[in-house]
């Protein structure tokens, strides 16, 4: 098996990158800056520098199923994984998908995505 290079474990979205308390998610729904945009509604508050970005997902039982629930939250991972890093300063977001996320591929949400960080100026210049 083949080693990994250093650029492809530091894009790694570990568990202490991820949003999982309830009070997390009511947190930045009532303090934090908000935009929907396409498959997605995103929810953020900007952190210190300093520290990382954390990415906390919510699909609804309206979107379908367990396994269209369950893409969907992973094509929103993918998205902040592999584009974290290009984001001006470290923030917490709740990426929530919306019901045409189920229609969309991974190209699609990523568009979405890298559209609402342009959108809300959290992306590098």
């Amino acid at each position: 098996m083949p080693a990994q290079s250093p650029a492809a474990s530091r894009q790694r979205l570990g568990r202490d990158s991820r949003l999982g308390q309830n009070r997390d998610f009511m947190r930045m729904r009532q303090q934090g800056e908000r935009l929907a945009l396409g498959c997605l509604i995103a929810n953020w508050h900007r952190l210190p520098d300093g520290t990382s970005p954390k990415l906390g997902v919510v699909t609804s039982k309206r979107i379908g199923n367990a396994v269209a629930r369950s893409r969907a939250r992973r094509l929103l991972r993918e998205s902040f994984r592999l584009h974290q890093h290009e984001l001006s300063q470290p923030v917490e977001l709740v990426l929530v998908a919306r019901n045409s996320i189920a229609g969309c591929d991974f190209a699609g949400v990523e568009k979405d995505f890298l559209a609402v960080l342009r959108r809300a100026s959290l992306l590098k210049d």
